[in-house]
């Protein structure tokens, strides 16, 4: 980490509830049963098997509000006919929106398409790894600039979408509104908290699995659940 990615860090630290995240000893027992669990049950999914942040920006933004089971195959297809940052750029506006159906929520290509042309003209056809950087391009927030960090760069830092916010909630909190701004900012202190310093891209894909297939929302699998011991949201029930 550099010095500015740690004026960063510490900027972020500062803004968030450091008085709410878990104690040391609760972090270490949920990354110890995290990762165990992510062993044996974790996906194979093909954009855990690439660093190039292009083809894990895609991932990320089609699987906004998307089930995996239906970016499968759009995913595939998308690279295929746009292998890079410089071929979705040369592509014609039309094209890129016809390729992204049936996916729905229509302007995520036309967001890919815009961080392409912006990279093509200032960042010589790459995505940066610094975290100001890449929030700078609309349609990049402080999630998926997280996950491109995370997964491409292998980068120490925190992510926060629907999935890891469930588990984090339902852990180590239990009570409040999940979705007011304070408890927000409480869960991306909690996520910036329990993230470990080795095997970060393993935690996160991990983070993001088990609130997928295991600590869902409608049907979560609580009485198999490592975490049972001490979950707040069990204990609170």
């Amino acid at each position: 980490m550099n010095i500015t990615q740690r004026a960063q860090r510490d900027k972020r630290q500062i803004k968030r509830p450091l008085h709410q995240i878990p104690a040391p000893t609760s972090r270490q027992r949920f990354r110890r049963q995290l990762l165990k669990w992510y062993r044996e049950h974790g996906r194979d999914l093909p954009w855990r098997q690439t660093r190039d942040p292009y083809h894990i920006l895609v991932s990320e933004v089609m699987l906004q509000q998307t089930q995996v089971d239906r970016v499968l195959p759009k995913y595939a297809e998308w690279l295929q006919k746009y292998p890079s940052l410089e071929a979705l750029a040369a592509a014609p506006e039309a094209d890129v929106s016809n390729t992204w159906r049936p996916l729905g929520y229509n302007i995520r290509p036309k967001r890919l398409h815009a961080i392409a042309r912006e990279s093509m003209s200032r960042y010589g056809g790459q995505l940066p790894s610094d975290e100001e950087t890449l929030l700078s391009f609309k349609g990049i927030g402080e999630y998926t600039a997280g996950a491109v960090r995370s997964f491409a760069f292998r980068e120490r830092a925190a992510i926060l979408d629907t999935n890891v916010a469930r588990v984090l909630f339902r852990i180590f909190i239990g009570k409040g509104d999940p979705k007011s701004h304070a408890m927000k900012k409480r869960l991306w202190a909690n996520s910036e908290a329990v993230l470990p310093h080795k095997h970060v891209f393993d935690f996160n894909q991990a983070l993001m699995d088990f609130g997928a297939t295991h600590c869902s929302a409608r049907k979560p699998k609580c009485p198999a659940c490592p975490m049972k011991g001490f979950c707040k949201s069990v204990s609170s029930a």
